[in-house]
Order: C-alpha cells, then sequence, then structure tokens
C-alpha cells in the first residue's frame, strides 16, 4: 500500500502548521469517529468516498479513494461505489465524481 500522508494538499500542511492544536483535536475526532462502532476499515472509506461524492467535493473524493485503496478496496469497489452515486445524484454529478476517481485509479 502506498503511503499518502506525505502527499497532502499544500493548503492542509499549511494549515497542520499554523494551528497545530486545531488540527491535533480534528486528527483526533476523526479516529474517534472511525473506531465508534463496529464498521471495518474498508467499508468506512467506501462510505466515506460515497459522501464525498455526494457533496461534490473533488479533494475528498481523491483523499478517500486514496483511503480506501490503502484499506483494500479495489479499483472495481471504488467504481462501483461512484455508480450507486447514479440515481441519487444524477449523471453530472456522479461523472465528475468518476473523473476524480479516475484522477487517482489512473496514477
Amino acid at each position: 500500500m502506498t503511503d499518502y500522508k506525505s502527499d497532502l494538499p499544500k493548503p492542509f500542511e499549511n494549515f497542520n502548521k499554523n494551528y497545530p492544536d486545531v488540527a491535533k483535536a480534528y486528527s483526533q475526532l476523526g479516529y474517534n469517529v472511525h473506531h465508534a462502532g463496529p464498521i471495518d476499515q474498508k467499508t468506512r472509506e467506501l462510505i466515506k468516498l460515497a459522501i464525498s461524492c455526494g457533496a461534490q467535493k473533488e479533494g475528498a473524493v481523491h483523499s478517500h479513494t486514496k483511503k480506501a485503496l490503502d484499506a483494500g478496496a479495489t479499483k472495481e469497489d471504488i467504481h462501483h461505489v461512484v455508480l450507486l452515486t447514479l440515481p441519487t445524484l444524477g449523471m453530472p454529478s456522479m461523472m465528475a465524481a468518476m473523473t476524480w476517481v479516475d484522477d487517482i485509479l489512473e496514477e
């Protein structure tokens, strides 16, 4: 698996540098919510990917695609998650999300 922590976007790196206490609290919150229930890591990352697609957040789609891969998701799993957004989000939104996922899968 790839370590994407070294591939953080510059604005997020700056946020961590400029507001270390807030960044630490944010990171702890993320850890706590991920471990608050019984859902396994791969499924959690696929859920977060779906949420990111629905919110139309390109950076989050990139991030959660990487995290899903690291958690053991296949390209087929990831494409299926995006495809599942079609009836709810519509074709243009689903296609946008698919291109963002493919930005990462085609690297």
